[in-house]
């Protein structure tokens, strides 16, 4: 049978969550009845989201899908400020615990048709007398709808303990409204065939309600509230943020080195002559020329040395050996090898990366972070980065590779990638109407 729906009802449902997420940006959202946790798994990318937390009865099933809400390997490599928490739980809403409460935006799709109509009065009281979220979105078949889905006979599922009309729908949310202090906005998803759409309604009704009176109405009722805990916890994951400070200096040592490199590399190829493929490596970064120029122009009034950080590119190379500031000894005092550096200014590596900027916040923090790194070489004044002239030797070069490769095998991640993905698993029915 084809689908009647484009996209599918299912994806409707939750496409109208995640829209209200986009403009509502609530930090707290809770899943109940998140089942396979698909809604959870789209839900974790808005990152306005602080605490993502699911809800299930059905332990068993959220386990066998609750490692796709880990993070993935990007959001290691490239974290943000964003922080994000994920928890579910199992549990019965018709039970009342104390970790949920105070939530901005609870979601309830496809969930009421499943319980009892003695267990959907629990639900209303847990959910909105209990828990008192600022939002709650409630999504159930409309009956009225029914007619006009091919070959069905009784309810949509099997499971269902009831389908409400329209009407029916409304009286339950006007007396949730009455009772707990909430207003409503009756809506739906999946249009009715053309010309009935005024007549029988929307596909799945939607109620989307608003607690009266804010944060103030929640803060009185949080007075009273008991501390009751009947949820089991399943998993907790807490994704890699930039408010880490272990992560934060992690990222900022990434970009220095790799900037640093690069700048070396072309006032080298100036000094010599040849044309060096970071040429146009703030061109790639989308600052263009502009951050060149910016930095003869910075000036950084917390350190008077960095001033001169535009005269101090011309002389980055080849300057003379008692400067002491360019040169450094590789090896024994007594060594004859000597390893000729390029000095790089923090200024100038301040202005040319803005991201080193951002996560740094000034030349003097920058200074202050790289002064505790062990395997960064600052001048003895401390405002510039000092580097290697000459490229490492090739047997230092393929050593470094076995050792990247061994500590590759042992993270994990060797095996990891060569697990196959995951099957998507089978729609039933309705999520196909």
């Amino acid at each position: 049978m084809e689908p009647m729906f484009t996209p599918a009802l299912h994806r409707q449902r939750h496409q109208f969550v995640i829209d209200f997420v986009k403009r509502k940006k609530p930090k707290k959202v809770l899943d109940l009845g998140c089942c396979e946790c698909v809604l959870l798994k789209q839900l974790k990318f808005h990152r306005e989201i602080e605490l993502l937390v699911g809800l299930d009865i059905d332990g068993v099933q959220v386990k066998k899908k609750m490692h796709g809400l880990a993070p993935i390997s990007t959001d290691y490599l490239q974290p943000s400020y964003d922080q994000l928490r994920i928890e579910l739980y199992q549990g019965s809403v018709t039970e009342k615990d104390a970790r949920l409460r105070g939530f901005d935006l609870v979601t309830s799709i496809e969930l009421i048709e499943h319980l009892t109509l003695a267990d959907v009065e629990l639900f209303s009281e847990v959910v909105f007398g209990y828990l008192t979220p600022e939002a709650v979105i409630v999504s159930t078949p409309n009956s009225d709808f029914n007619p006009f889905l091919p070959g069905l006979v009784g309810f949509r599922h099997i499971d269902h303990k009831f389908e409400w009309t329209r009407t029916e729908f409304k009286s339950w949310a006007m007396k949730v409204c009455l009772q707990y202090g909430y207003e409503v906005e009756l809506t739906g998803v999946g249009q009715a065939p053309p010309g009935q759409q005024e007549r029988v309604g929307f596909c799945s009704q939607i109620g989307v309600f608003h607690r009266l009176g804010g944060k103030e109405r929640y803060n009185m009722f949080d007075e009273d509230a008991e501390d009751v805990f009947s949820y089991t916890l399943l998993y907790s994951i807490i994704y890699p943020s930039l408010h880490d400070n272990n992560i934060l200096r992690r990222v900022l040592m990434c970009e220095v080195v790799y900037w640093a490199d690069k700048l070396k590399r072309r006032w080298t190829a100036e000094e010599t002559g040849e044309r060096d493929d970071t040429d146009d490596l703030c061109q790639a970064e989308g600052e263009g020329g502009e951050c060149f120029r910016a930095s003869e122009r910075h000036v950084d009034t917390e350190e008077a040395q960095t001033a001169a950080c535009g005269a101090e590119m011309k002389t980055l190379v080849d300057q003379e050996e008692e400067d002491g500031e360019l040169f450094w000894r590789r090896g024994q005092p007594d060594s004859d090898k000597w390893r000729r550096c390029v000095s790089v200014p923090l200024a100038v590596l301040w202005c040319c990366c803005p991201k080193v900027s951002v996560l740094s916040g000034s030349v003097s923090n920058l200074r202050l972070l790289l002064m505790d790194e062990p395997g960064v070489k600052l001048s003895q004044d401390g405002s510039a980065m000092l580097l290697n002239h000459q490229e490492q030797d090739l047997d230092d070069d393929e050593s470094d590779d076995d050792e990247h490769r061994a500590d590759l095998e042992d993270s994990g991640y060797a095996d990891a990638r060569q697990c196959p993905p995951l099957a998507e698993p089978e729609e039933d029915w309705e999520a196909n109407v």
